[in-house]
């Protein structure tokens, strides 16, 4: 491939293949229908540090190493976020990019983002803490529970294609507030999305030699019921040691760290039987594997899934909550489960050679590709 050619990557967060069928959007649809397309799968589980990572280095989490927003830490019994740079183990594609002496800029709506890959950006800014220099520029981003904040964000990806030559590739990642807000049917998503689609036209319309990249994270549904599985075991009887919840993280109104899947730790290994007995007497619990089973399916890492995984089906969470049992509402939504993991890949007007369309099987294969050595 060429180094030369700009490369702007859209880590369009939540947007499933739903949304995107149900949304105007003339000039992604119209990348789509001129150049490659595909619907692929996300990374298990399916939340946002884990595919964002994935999606960055290329490859599965048990090569990179970031399984979740959290993982739990045994050492001090709880849960940690799993923010930092130094927890991933395989090269991002700005690292990959640097040793084609190619620049890169890391714009995205959450500061988690910055703390995870900015490491090797030569400029990143995350809206939700943008310096003074970029205000006074473009006015105060709106706040993170915004639909708005993201069209800041790709103003600021416009204004660097632009005014950056220097940069060659320019990872916009926005924030799924409004899919855990609005349905992909709602008029306030349509609204969303239609906004972000002009800014991506306007950034094509910047830079028309660029070429232009597209995957999402997840997809989000509706949910219905919540399950404290902690409290579900020792209420009856048999306790377990933790059950975490990989979406843990800062944005709790988008989901209050809940997820469509759960990693758990025994007492004793002895306990497994019992506590899958439970589990699944849950309405809404579809199945259980074991960690080696979930790892080897999903190319993850055994130690980081506990003892047990826990599927729910399309309308049941598990998370920390004051009762065992949570009845959510009408308008709550989210993701984690097996339900969420149809994603829309896009590749428009890149100069280079494509790999075979079949080996497009995971949005992680998006970037693996560029910039390989």
């Amino acid at each position: 491939m060429s180094g030369q050619q700009p490369i702007i990557i859209g880590m369009l967060d939540g947007l499933s293949t739903e949304y995107l069928a149900q949304s105007e959007m003339p000039n992604l649809k119209r990348m789509m229908e001129e150049g490659f397309q595909k619907e692929v799968s996300a990374i298990f589980p399916s939340v946002t540090n884990v595919n964002n990572v994935s999606i960055c280095c290329g490859c599965f989490p048990s090569e990179h190493g970031i399984t979740g927003n959290s993982y739990f830490n045994p050492e001090t019994g709880g849960p940690e976020y799993m923010n930092s740079a130094s927890m991933i183990k395989a090269d991002s594609i700005f690292k990959r990019a640097g040793r084609h002496a190619v620049k890169s800029a890391l714009l995205t709506s959450k500061r988690k983002t910055t703390e995870l890959l900015a490491a090797d950006c030569e400029f990143s800014v995350a809206a939700e803490r943008a310096p003074q220099e970029l205000i006074d520029r473009f006015g105060e981003p709106a706040d993170i529970y915004s639909r708005e904040i993201n069209y800041w964000l790709w103003t600021v990806a416009i204004d660097l294609l632009e005014n950056r030559p220097d940069i060659g590739v320019i990872y916009v990642h926005t924030t799924d507030y409004p899919m855990h807000t609005w349905a992909e049917d709602a008029d306030e998503s349509k609204e969303h999305l239609l906004m972000m689609d002009r800014l991506i036209g306007k950034a094509q319309a910047a830079s028309p030699e660029a070429a232009f990249f597209f995957t999402a994270d997840h997809g989000m549904n509706a949910k219905v019921r919540n399950w404290d599985l902690m409290k579900v075991c020792e209420e009856a009887g048999l306790p377990i040691r933790f059950s975490l919840s990989p979406e843990r993280d800062y944005y709790i109104k988008h989901h209050k760290n809940y997820a469509g899947c759960a990693f758990v730790w025994l007492n004793d290994p002895a306990d497994y039987d019992g506590v899958a007995k439970i589990v699944l007497g849950l309405e809404g619990v579809e199945s259980i594997q074991t960690a080696a089973e979930a790892a080897a399916q999903f190319h993850s890492i055994p130690e980081r899934l506990g003892d047990m995984v826990v599927h729910c089906d399309k309308e049941t969470t598990i998370g920390d909550t004051d009762t065992a049992f949570e009845d959510l509402g009408p308008h709550y939504r989210n993701h984690g489960s097996l339900y969420e993991m149809d994603v829309p890949l896009a590749i428009w007007n890149f100069k280079g050679d494509l790999p075979p369309a079949h080996t497009f099987t995971h949005n992680k294969d998006l970037t693996s590709f560029l910039f390989a050595d």
